[in-house]
């Protein structure tokens, strides 16, 4: 890629710290509207931190989160236990708390704050308008995006396509959504099913039997980019038909390409959590594969900030490759190609400043 032609759009500096903070705001604002007494989400992490973080400013609709086992980093967790609501984990994975935590709201007549909420993705094409106008709506030929619940996926292409209907742009950009490699569910059923919004008449019956055969062979979400870690993307059907609008692609990645990304990004000055950077490793490999051309202009979202997830940037820079075998081999990450290793020296003055002269 051509130098000058890849931007980061960086969600990190919203007052939670993700990029949810901008269908949060829109969602709090119609519970509101509509009375509601409670509000509740399932969550890999940033949901509930923001909306935990929204909860206590408000102070008039309290929260309850729904999070996995084992299945939510601590930067993100330490948010919605600081911010006072209820945390309730449950023994499963995201996808088992998305399942529960409808069946609470309809059961307890919560205000559900998850993606399926119509004015979090309302809230959330803000970002694209971001975009725009930081390149004086000269626009870019693609927007990348990492694929987890495809609420941001979503969101995008409507508002891209509701622009064009306006007549404010002329042409919509197209999207790349990036799944891990060990979380690729749109991944297998864009690219080996063959499924697409087909103008609204999605076959509802493939789809079905896919989870079906998911089910049956247990396959189950695994990735250190934790915020991206689900099976069953809510937003499924809504990404499909931004796809079709934004002549999208589909890639996937392992999380040692999105660590390796991580650590580049980081080198930059401002960093981003593992799901941000398969944006930057997803377009590397588009680069490669020449669907992304030399001279054409990217846009990646980085989604978080970097301190959502400090164990996972610990470890990758600190340990060595024995021991990131032994920690996150099951993930596929063997090594660290861009570590920032710390020098250990004795205290020492002549032996500290050759550490620095190095």
């Amino acid at each position: 890629m051509n130098r000058g032609r890849l931007f980061l759009q960086y969600e990190g500096m919203n007052p939670s710290g993700s990029f949810k903070d901008n269908g949060m705001t829109a969602a709090f604002t119609h519970a509101h509207l509509v009375g509601a007494k409670r509000a509740a989400c399932a969550s890999t992490g940033n949901t509930s931190a923001s909306v935990a973080m929204y909860s206590a400013v408000d102070g008039r609709i309290p929260a309850v989160v729904l999070v996995g086992s084992g299945k939510i980093a601590y930067g993100k967790l330490a948010q919605a236990l600081d911010y006072g609501v209820r945390v309730v984990q449950v023994q499963g994975d995201f996808d088992t708390c998305m399942k529960r935590v409808k069946e609470v709201a309809k059961e307890l007549g919560i205000y559900l704050m998850n993606s399926l909420n119509p004015f979090r993705l309302e809230g959330q094409k803000t970002i694209m308008y971001r975009i725009i106008e930081a390149l004086l709506w000269d626009l870019p030929e693609w927007v990348v995006v990492p694929g987890g619940n495809l609420g941001n996926s979503s969101a995008f292409g409507k508002a891209f396509k509701e622009l064009q209907d306006v007549g404010l742009i002329s042409r919509i950009p197209r999207m790349a959504v990036i799944n891990a490699a060990g979380a690729d569910t749109l991944y297998r059923i864009v690219n080996e099913e063959r499924i697409a919004w087909n103008d609204g008449r999605v076959d509802d019956a493939r789809i079905a039997a896919f989870y079906e055969q998911m089910d049956a062979e247990n396959r189950r979400a695994r990735t250190v980019a934790s915020a991206i870690e689900i099976n069953r993307p809510v937003n499924l059907k809504k990404c499909l038909r931004a796809l079709e609008w934004t002549g999208g692609v589909v890639e996937k990645v392992t999380d040692q390409e999105i660590l390796d990304a991580k650590a580049q990004i980081g080198a930059g000055g401002f960093g981003c959590e593992p799901a941000s950077a398969a944006t930057v490793a997803g377009v590397r490999k588009l680069r490669d594969a020449g669907t992304i051309g030399a001279d054409e202009r990217v846009v990646c979202v980085l989604t978080g900030h970097p301190l959502k997830d400090p164990n996972i940037t610990v470890a990758y820079h600190t340990r060595t490759q024995e021991q990131l075998k032994d920690t996150y081999g099951g993930y596929g990450v063997s090594g660290a190609t861009f570590a920032n290793r710390p020098i250990v020296v004795e205290d020492d003055l002549e032996k500290i400043v050759a550490a620095i002269q190095a």
